[in-house]
Parts: C-alpha cells; sequence; structure tokens
C-alpha cells in the first residue's frame, strides 16, 4: 500500500496589513486540485507565471504570479505553490479562502519550517534560526542568524559529535579487554582526544553565548548615589539628551529607559533614581523603583565619583554593592576623570574570589565610553567577535553545558587509576545525546511544538 500523502496546508505568508505584494503558500501531497481550481491550468515546475486567480465560478479574485515547486524540490520537502499577488488583506483573505475550499486546512505556526525538519531539508538548529532571522533586532543579530540557517553552527556541532563517536568506538573496544585498558587509553591518547574535545567545546560555548545575547540582548541597570553621573552616562550611551541632568540631588524619580546597540548586541539602559536614605515619600518610591530593576537585570553599572580613592570606595557604595544579587555581573564606572585629573583607564581584580572590573571615565565628555562597553560585555561572558558568531537560543546553551559537564566527568574518569573504562563511556554517551538534541537527532514530540508554536504562521 503506497503511503499516505501529507496534508494540504495553506496561510498567507506575508505579514498582516497592506503591502505591495502579498504571498499565499500552500503545501501539501497533491497540489494538482488547487493549481487547477485556482489559476486554471498546469504550472511548469519552478518557473514564474503570470496568472488569475480565480474563485468557484471562474470569476477574478487577483492577479498576479503563481511559482510550483514539485517534492522533494522545496522549501518544506513537500510540493508547494506560492500564489504571489497583491498585498491587500481583503484580496489575501479571499485567495486563502478558495484554496482552504479546495481542501487545504490553515496551516499551524510554524508548520511549513516543522515540515522541512521533519523531511530532512533543515536541522532542528537551521529551523529556529530562521524564526531568528526574522525576529533579529540588529543587522549583527541579522548575520549570525544567517550563519546559522547556512549550517555553521549545526556543522561545528556535527564536528563535536563525529570525533565523540570515535571516542566511544575505541572504547567501547577497550571494554573488550579489561585486563589492556591502561595500555589501550595511553596508546590512543585519550586523555589529549578529551582536552582537545573540551577545548573545542569551550570555543563553540563562547561563539553561542555570544549569540544568544545578539538574540536577547541584555537589561543594564545603572545604579549609584545621587549626583555620580547616572542620567549623564545614559544619555552618553544613547546619543541624545535621554535623561535630564542637573546638579540638584534626587533629580531622577522614575527608571528612564533607552534601547542602544554596542557590537551589534541590543541593550536596554535603565537609568534609576539615586540610592540613599531619604524622608521624601516621592523618592522613596523612586528608589523602590531602582531596586525593582535591579531584580531584572543582566548587567549593573555601579557608577562612583572618580575623586574618591579607587581602593576604598564610599561606604555608601559599599552598601549597594553588597546588597546586589549574588552572581549578578556588575562594572564599578568611576566617573568624572576630567574633575578627577584622572585618564580614562579599565581594570580588573579579584574581589572576594570573584573578578571586578573597574572603568575611569567622563560620561558628559564620552571619554572612556569604548573602555566602559569592552567590560560591559566582558562581564556578561560576550567574549569573542559578535561579526563571527551564530545565533544561539537558551535550550543550546542548555545542551552545550550538559555536554561540556559531562566531558569534565569524563577528564577526570580517565585521569584515575585504574581509570572506570565504564563510567567514562558513559560520560561520553550522555555528552553525545546533549550535543544531537541541539540539531534534532534526539529530540521529544513535545519539545518540537513549543520551537515550532513560536514561528508565526505562513512560516
Amino acid at each position: 500500500m503506497p503511503p499516505s500523502l501529507p496534508p494540504l496546508i495553506a496561510a498567507i505568508a506575508t505579514p498582516p496589513g497592506r503591502g505591495g505584494i502579498g504571498i499565499v503558500r500552500i503545501a501539501g501531497g497533491d497540489l494538482d486540485g488547487v493549481i487547477a481550481g485556482v489559476v486554471g491550468r498546469p504550472l511548469p515546475p519552478r518557473v514564474a507565471t503570470m496568472a488569475s486567480f480565480r474563485d468557484a465560478r471562474g470569476m477574478p479574485l487577483d492577479q498576479g504570479i503563481a511559482l510550483y515547486f514539485p517534492a522533494p524540490h522545496s522549501y518544506t520537502g513537500d510540493a508547494v505553490l506560492e500564489l504571489q499577488g497583491h498585498g491587500g488583506p481583503s484580496v489575501l483573505r479571499l485567495v486563502l479562502a478558495r484554496c482552504l475550499e479546495l481542501g487545504a486546512r490553515l496551516a499551524e505556526p510554524g508548520e511549513f519550517t516543522k515540515r522541512a525538519f521533519l523531511n530532512g531539508k533543515l536541522d532542528l538548529a537551521q529551523a529556529e534560526s530562521v524564526a531568528d532571522l526574522i525576529d533579529a533586532a540588529t543587522a549583527t543579530a541579522a548575520r549570525a542568524a544567517a550563519r546559522s540557517l547556512a549550517g555553521e553552527f549545526s556543522r561545528d556541532v556535527d564536528g563535536l559529535v563525529e570525533r565523540l563517536t570515535e571516542l566511544r568506538m575505541y572504547t567501547e573496544a577497550t571494554l573488550d579487554f579489561p585486563e589492556e585498558d591502561i595500555e589501550f587509553l595511553a596508546a590512543g591518547d585519550v586523555t589529549g582526544k578529551v582536552a582537545a574535545l573540551r577545548s573545542e567545546l569551550a570555543r563553540v560555548q563562547v561563539r553561542a553565548r555570544t549569540g544568544a545575547l545578539l538574540r536577547e540582548g541584555l537589561t543594564v541597570v545603572l545604579v549609584g548615589r545621587p549626583n555620580v553621573g547616572k542620567s549623564s552616562l545614559l544619555n552618553c550611551l544613547a546619543h541624545e539628551e535621554a535623561a535630564i541632568v542637573t546638579p540638584l540631588p534626587g533629580t531622577t524619580r522614575d527608571p528612564v529607559e533607552r534601547v542602544v546597540e554596542i557590537a551589534g548586541i541590543p541593550l536596554t539602559v535603565v537609568d534609576t533614581a539615586g540610592l540613599r536614605e531619604t524622608n521624601d515619600p516621592v523618592e522613596r518610591i523612586g528608589i523602590a523603583r531602582t531596586w525593582a530593576a535591579i531584580a531584572r537585570a543582566d548587567l549593573v553599572l555601579l557608577l562612583v565619583d572618580a575623586r574618591d580613592p579607587a581602593d576604598d570606595l564610599h561606604a555608601d557604595d559599599r552598601a549597594i554593592l553588597a546588597r546586589l544579587p549574588v552572581g549578578l555581573p556588575r562594572v564599578v564606572v568611576h566617573n568624572k576623570t576630567d574633575l578627577a585629573g584622572i585618564v580614562p583607564r579599565a581594570l580588573v581584580h579579584a574581589q572576594d574570589g570573584a573578578p571586578r572590573r573597574h572603568v575611569w571615565m567622563a560620561a558628559t565628555l564620552g571619554t572612556g565610553r569604548a573602555l566602559l562597553e569592552r567590560e560591559a560585555l566582558a562581564a556578561v561572558g560576550a567574549e569573542g567577535e559578535t561579526d563571527d558568531t551564530y545565533l544561539a537560543r537558551e535550550r543550546h546553551l542548555a545542551a552545550l553545558r550538559a555536554a561540556a559537564a559531562h566531558l569534565d566527568a569524563a577528564a577526570l574518569h580517565v585521569a584515575a587509576v585504574p581509570p572506570p573504562i565504564e563510567l567514562f563511556a558513559e560520560e561520553l554517551r550522555a555528552a553525545q545525546d546533549a550535543l544531537a538534541a541541539i540539531t534534532g537527532a534526539f529530540t521529544a514530540d513535545d519539545l518540537l511544538g513549543v520551537i515550532f508554536g513560536r514561528f508565526c504562521i505562513g512560516k
């Protein structure tokens, strides 16, 4: 019995609203009925054909271009028909309704791309990059998404999986000769191969982490005592007079936000009320909102006065640092270097076992801004070049972290004397499974539903 053909699905593939061109896309197993019912004549494959789109009575609905892609040579791997007409919402709805009359059903969000994944046209990471390319907020993010769509991220992951597979094959062979396991491992330089894998995985993690920042962006909150220059720094980063600057303490009451771009990464910078003890009820509300903004922050820039000793922060500044959430990245910005007679510079030193980044700058003049941007990105782990990365999602980062943890455990096992080969082999298997989930080699159906359910209809 021949396999059943995939059902016909149809959707408007262009954004809502009026436009010069609108596209209705149909995909499925047998499009002959739709082509005959809408266009009225057969279409040559992959040739743009001028046609009238007609209703059930043969009356014209629109006039445009019809494109037919027979399976498997299409975006989805199924037969695909695109009807490219005028971009008015009403006419597009009429053409779509005609397709539904002819047996198609309305496509679900992301169903076209899901079919491309299921038909082997794209792996899962590439499929996700389709939505990321559409949603890219900056040109750098769009280029990174395009690299992922072209398969660069997938190739790096597949390369790691391939090397893990080879190492697992060698390890499984070692299990057949338990009395010679140490000699086997030494002869194959297993320790060196694991170290090389961990190094390559770390490189991929850096690129993916930077790519995740390109996709998600960051919320950066400016905090500090009154009159240390928070509003001036916001204006400096935004290249506009976004916040009111006066010498009067407490000028900023409500948080002021601006979206800026640093190295292609979108940052929502939040200027907040100065933190101090006050009896002013309005100012106290503003201070409460400052702490609420800090709770949502990805990075805090603590502004202090550059005229204060760098190695002995003001007691109020130390109190603010102590109250920040544990693990929240922060940079101490020593502002007003122009008044202190200090040259802008950057410094990283350990504080309570963790690195603390310091930048000296003059926000009103813009001097030291590049130093601040560099240290801010480094504080959140954006250590790679943003113009040479690929977009990544949190699930990708989680899978890479899991693979790294398993490889770390594998390295400990192989270094033991005698090495527990069974445990070593199991950690390699777990690392391989974690990486394979990125491209969809091992993926639960419910995860696919979550991923593609966030796509727009028609894609």
